[in-house]
């Protein structure tokens, strides 16, 4: 069995986590790789690699220290490849993350087969224009389309499966997959949605209107999105961690991914009471 172990070094207490869960695999018996860095220079006798792309290319299982954006950031590869993603929460929140950094005992029962896995939707996000221009994203909690840096709303078009459905004049616009339902989308007035479920969420950002609400849609649901800003260019934000310029001639298309992410689960857990907990952490 090889593991991907995929450490935030910048979170406290980050090094000393992935040196236990690295010696406590290796006893195990288990092929333990690594991207290159500090830690993998203490076990020089296992597997490193330069790119993140080739260490989860290669691996059975990725298994990442951190906190929600470490999950999330790694899940991208993991959903490339279709290798299950574990989580260890050194972060504030942890709404993805499966284990707390006192439970990495429980990392041992990989070996064994002892857990199991459940499969959560992501959205794949496009932009294009009629000249033939596109790229492509995956996002695991978020797609939002947005103002620049002036404070000046923007107004959003927003068709569903090809009829158009509303105008906004707001600050954005996110659309976000259940698991995405505690992030931004959450701070933002949508409701908390179980990961389980198979749907989108459409949410305006400071709507300048006191009819705009959020929205769930079908699962089957294709979203485009265009924007006009007299005096600023818009953005599009995957999942907080990647921004590309959105041209008034562009049009941003979401719609759920053919792939999926499947996350490794040991403990049997309620949602909403665990989201609950959560959030009161931090306040």
């Amino acid at each position: 069995m090889k593991i991907a172990l995929i450490v935030n070094l910048n979170k406290k207490g980050a090094f000393e986590t992935g040196e236990k869960i690295a010696t406590l695999l290796l006893k195990e018996g288990v092929q333990v790789l690594f991207h290159k860095g500090r830690l993998a220079d203490l076990f020089s006798d296992c597997q490193s690699f330069d790119s993140r792309n080739d260490l989860v290319k290669e691996s059975d299982i990725v298994l990442t220290v951190g906190g929600d954006g470490t999950i999330i950031h790694t899940a991208k590869y993991a959903v490339k490849y279709a290798k299950p993603i574990l989580g260890v929460n050194l972060g504030r929140l942890g709404y993805v993350a499966e284990l707390e950094a006192d439970e990495v005992d429980m990392i041992s029962r990989l070996v064994k087969g002892d857990f199991d896995t459940c499969l959560r939707s992501v959205l794949s996000v496009s932009i294009r224009n009629d000249r033939g221009y596109f790229k492509e994203y995956i996002a695991i909690n978020d797609a939002v389309v947005s103002r620049g840096s002036l404070s000046r709303i923007i107004d959003l078009q927003v068709s569903i499966d090809g009829d158009d459905v509303s105008s906004y004049r707001a600050d954005g616009i996110i659309v976000a997959t259940p698991t995405g339902s505690t992030a931004y989308a959450l701070s933002a007035g949508g409701p908390v949605i179980s990961p389980h479920l198979k749907c989108i969420e459409l949410v305006p950002v400071c709507p300048h209107s006191l009819s705009a609400r959020s929205v769930i849609l079908s699962e089957d649901s294709v979203i485009r999105i265009s924007a006009s800003s007299p005096d600023d260019t818009s953005y599009l934000t995957i999942d907080g961690q990647i921004s590309e310029p959105v041209n008034e001639d562009e049009v941003v298309e979401i719609k759920n991914s053919q792939s999926t992410l499947e996350m490794i689960v040991f403990k049997k857990r309620n949602f909403f009471k665990l989201a609950g907990e959560k959030l009161r952490e931090v306040n």
